[in-house]
């Protein structure tokens, strides 16, 4: 399976639904409070830049990176259909995040993620984030885990 990624706008039909599954999915693993999403509105903001990987056509997974003031980028809404889970998806979705950043300018991209988002923390830890404290207007939170990666200029 050839999985392509490329940046798309967030507002189509496949893309709307897995911003759905993963709310779905954060609600049944943390209380309301504490889910920091971005609402489909957010995601159509100028600073942000959207992927979805696709494999034959067929959207597999989604995310993107919010360009903030200081120069920095926060990843957002990176998810991946359960179905291709497994595959590779998270990866590739990750390494056109990071390839863009750095088009972009950015030399750190952090991210925050709960504490029982176990797939994701393992994907992150593998490909070099580490552990930080809160960034941007985020709080210390216990059921949040936040994370930064230095970017290399290619």
């Amino acid at each position: 399976m050839t999985i392509v990624v490329q940046r798309e706008s967030p507002d189509q039909p496949s893309v709307v639904d897995f911003l759905g599954k993963a709310d779905e999915r954060s609600s049944a693993l943390y209380p309301s409070q504490n889910r920091v999403g971005s609402p489909l509105a957010a995601l159509l903001a100028d600073n942000i830049r959207f992927f979805v990987a696709r494999a034959n056509g067929k959207a597999l997974g989604c995310g993107g990176y919010a360009v903030l003031p200081d120069g920095s980028a926060e990843m957002k809404r990176l998810f991946v259909d359960p179905d291709s889970r497994g595959q590779g998806v998270g990866f590739r979705l990750v390494q056109a995040i990071e390839a863009a950043a750095v088009q972009d300018g950015v030399r750190q991209i952090f991210l925050e993620t709960g504490v029982k988002s176990h797939e994701a923390l393992g994907l992150y830890r593998r490909i070099g984030f580490k552990q930080c404290g809160p960034f941007g207007s985020y709080a210390n939170d216990p059921l949040s885990i936040f994370m930064v990666k230095p970017l290399e200029p290619a």
